[in-house]
């Protein structure tokens, strides 16, 4: 007698209390492991996975959820069980919680470290194909007022012009920024140029009384503070 190996899972096939859905509205979604939180948005799993499988192995696949971020939406969208509506469904609940983070002045997040300020970037700026320079705006009490970006492409003391890095500070009233960018290549050891630009970014904040508090470098999975270093701003 010839027996299925693989038979096909439902997510109406797991009991009750293990279903995703009913665990988010009983517990919350914080108490969903990721892989659950994928599944809810999937709906249904594939031959011989359930939902929740089915979200575990992307997750695999891509190295968490920041590489499912990373990953070019038709990659995604031809993963087994997905397709376009899917693979769109996945990309945008990633993007509204990377939204989510600045949206609500009173939930505007403060800026104690570095690390605080690589948190908010990394995420995003890691996943970029080419270099950005974004800057980030901050209030008094070192809360985000917004992040800009200012240029993509090539990052050097040749191409960027300091002014233009202030101007979005100057009318958003910021008394401080922190300006990040990426290194697509993964490293963010920073380059003599990425020094060079830092001195002068410090040089025009002092004469715009706008305090510069630091310059990252975001790579992949990794970053650099340059004030951390002493690069730049000794």
């Amino acid at each position: 007698m010839e027996v299925n190996s693989k038979p096909t899972y439902r997510i109406s096939d797991l009991h009750e209390s293990d279903r995703p859905r009913e665990r988010l509205s009983s517990l919350g979604p914080q108490a969903l492991t990721n892989a659950e939180l994928l599944a809810i948005l999937l709906r249904v799993g594939v031959q011989g996975e359930n939902a929740v499988e089915v979200g575990q192995r992307l997750l695999t696949k891509f190295n968490g959820l920041g590489g499912l971020h990373r990953a070019p939406f038709k990659e995604l969208m031809d993963q087994h069980g997905l397709g376009e509506a899917k693979a769109a469904q996945i990309k945008a609940a990633i993007e509204l919680g990377r939204r989510l983070t600045l949206e609500a002045p009173q939930e505007r997040p403060a800026i104690n470290s570095p690390a605080d300020a690589a948190a908010l970037l990394q995420y995003e700026m890691s996943a970029l194909e080419q270099e950005h320079l974004r800057v980030m705006l901050l209030d008094r009490r070192n809360r985000v007022l917004e992040v800009v970006e200012v240029y993509k492409g090539s990052v050097n003391s040749s191409q960027v012009r300091v002014g233009e890095l202030f101007r979005d500070a100057i009318r958003a009233n910021a008394s401080a920024v922190i300006v990040a960018h990426n290194h697509p290549s993964g490293d963010p050891t920073p380059s003599p140029d990425d020094v060079a630009v830092t001195r002068a970014i410090l040089q025009a904040g002092k004469l715009l009384d706008i305090d510069v508090l630091d310059h990252l470098v975001i790579g992949q999975g990794k970053w650099v503070s340059l004030k951390e270093r002493g690069l730049g701003f000794t």
